[in-house]
């Protein structure tokens, strides 16, 4: 078996996640620059280390995720969701929206501010989910630093914002209190159900061409008949259909 096998097996044994689903180069380029830099030689010898060494398991776990964010990112995708795709869902009871592979809580935040802005809503809840821990516990905090908040608008920092000391930014309450943020392994564990909205953006480019069509599959599966499926910028879905979805706008497909 070759060494990066050894570690696909030993790695899946201890975390559940199955890297053979991920794009493989740029995995192992990912992974040989971190065990390189711990002073390890080869794949086997650095998943003998990480069945012992938690810290360097945590670690190795950010790597993979590579936990990059802002809020508001790419800015016009988020006005196209709330002037052309959020009229279109069923306001009469709460949402139930979806932000996938969160990373460190700037996806939901940004979801749970423009839904406070949406007049006529009855409600709303947002789960968060990611499957690194440590990008988790910072979105339960809240506080974000000043670059992250670069596309926020004025009106929107000042509202949902409280300014610390330190330069740092605060989440007010308002938005915290319906996002539930949880751990979840997108290919691994089972889907809740009934979904007005699944965002999920710059993660499918990590994964398998496999790998991405069972996760369309079990997304498309978790929507409401109507409720929409909100891709990254560079994550078109070709030949939706293929998946009860149609293209509703660039990056957003509704469930038929």
């Amino acid at each position: 078996m070759e060494p990066y096998e050894i570690f696909i097996t030993k790695w899946k044994k201890i975390t559940g996640v199955d890297l053979s689903l991920y794009k493989e180069a740029q995995m192992k380029r990912r992974l040989t620059s971190l065990y390189e830099k711990k002073g390890f030689r080869d794949f086997q010898e650095f998943a003998a280390a990480l069945e012992k060494d938690k810290l360097l398991l945590n670690e190795t776990l950010d790597r993979m995720t590579i936990n990059v964010s802002e809020f508001y990112r790419n800015y016009k995708r988020w006005e196209v969701l709330e002037t052309s795709i959020l009229p279109l869902l069923n306001h009469n009871k709460p949402l139930k929206i979806w932000s996938a592979a969160c990373s460190t809580g700037e996806e939901p935040y940004t979801l749970a501010m423009i839904l406070n802005q949406q007049a006529g809503l009855a409600g709303f809840d947002i789960l968060a989910t990611d499957i690194d821990e440590k990008a988790l516990s910072k979105a339960k905090r809240g506080i974000y630093q000043e670059r992250s908040l670069q596309e926020v608008p004025a009106s929107v920092k000042s509202r949902f914002f409280t300014k610390q000391d330190d330069n740092s930014y605060q989440v007010k309450q308002e938005i915290q209190k319906n996002i539930r943020f949880k751990r979840h392994n997108l290919l691994a564990d089972s889907y809740e159900q009934d979904f007005d909205l699944i965002v999920c953006r710059n993660v499918f480019i990590y994964f398998t061409e496999k790998a991405k069509e069972e996760l369309y599959v079990k997304m498309a599966g978790s929507l409401k008949k109507n409720g929409n499926l909100f891709v990254g910028s560079t994550e078109q879905i070709f030949s939706p259909e293929k998946f009860g979805l149609e293209s509703t706008d660039t990056f957003f497909y509704q469930k038929r």
